[in-house]
């Protein structure tokens, strides 16, 4: 789904119409193919949710001290109702916090079919997803020891509000129809956005503004991740994609883009105090490690 370079069109080179109309242009001719694999995409992992999630979520209670291990793995499948059913699962106390944080960390939800979509390079789909794994796992353990002996238990968990997640349709045809259309659109809306916007102002300035940016980026990225639908997802790696973002302001948004799993925490889990420790730490942790990424790139 990358933009095309523009040859000729610079800053203030064309008039709004006819910047409207070529951006348009790129925007159908590069992304229709990009629907259909996306549907492809969603109707696999629709498969993949219906028949093996109940399974992930019990061996995510009965992970125990291996919890941020298993939850990181879990995590990484691109599926937005693992991370909303973690945070059910830790509203009852069936999961530790630091399993809950690795699944958020983990969370790929749009990221996945989207780059597949766009074609992206194999390697590179793979590095994104080994390098959240590997944090969300490092940070479960550290977050598990420092809250050692500290954890409720209780011995139920509240259920999930299907119409709130992505998998409340029948069938999964419907299913993944529905999620290609929701996300399908709100691609070609950020694909003609950034169309526009490079068609009027020059790739070159938009990319100089946003890169080369070691602390703001990843800060900047964070706080869009943190947004709770899979539009954060969506909009942080479309612009990687089209070279508008880092690799470590990419990473920054998505370690803490969790999907919908954060309004579900907000509403199952009443310790408010205990949702605003969560959702800082996702951040501190997302930013911090999308600010070490920039470092090790441009000093390596």
């Amino acid at each position: 789904m990358f933009i095309r370079e523009l040859e000729h069109v610079h800053g203030g080179g064309v008039s709004f119409p006819e910047a409207v109309v070529h951006a348009l242009e790129h925007t159908i001719e590069d992304n229709w193919f990009v629907l259909v694999i996306l549907f492809i995409t969603y109707l696999a992992m629709e498969w993949l949710e219906h028949y093996a999630g109940a399974r992930i979520q019990g061996f995510l209670q009965k992970a125990g001290k291996a919890g941020p291990v298993i939850g990181s793995l879990v995590g990484a499948v691109p599926q937005c109702g693992f991370s909303a059913a973690a945070s059910n699962l830790y509203a009852g106390r069936l999961i530790s916090v630091g399993t809950l944080l690795a699944i958020y960390l983990s969370t790929s939800d749009e990221m996945l079919p989207i780059m597949i979509s766009s074609q992206a390079e194999p390697e590179l789909v793979v590095s994104i997803l080994l390098i959240k794994v590997v944090i969300g796992m490092a940070a479960g353990f550290i977050i598990d020891f420092i809250h050692r002996g500290k954890t409720e238990t209780h011995n139920h968990i509240h259920e999930m509000c299907e119409e709130q997640h992505c998998h409340c349709e029948k069938g999964i045809f419907l299913s993944a129809l529905k999620h290609t259309m929701q996300v399908g659109l709100f691609i070609l809306l950020i694909s003609y956005g950034l169309n526009l916007i490079l068609t009027m102002v020059g790739d070159e300035v938009l990319a100089g503004f946003l890169l080369n940016r070691p602390v703001l980026g990843p800060l900047v990225a964070g706080l869009v991740g943190l947004i709770p639908n899979c539009a954060s997802s969506v909009v942080i790696t479309e612009l990687f994609l089209n070279g508008v973002i880092s690799a470590g302001t990419m990473m920054a948004g998505l370690l803490v883009s969790a999907g919908v799993g954060l309004l579900v925490l907000l509403r199952v889990n009443h310790n408010k105090k205990e949702n605003a420790k969560i959702i800082a730490t996702l951040y501190v942790i997302g930013a911090l490690s999308g600010m070490v990424m920039e470092l090790f790139i441009r000093f390596v």
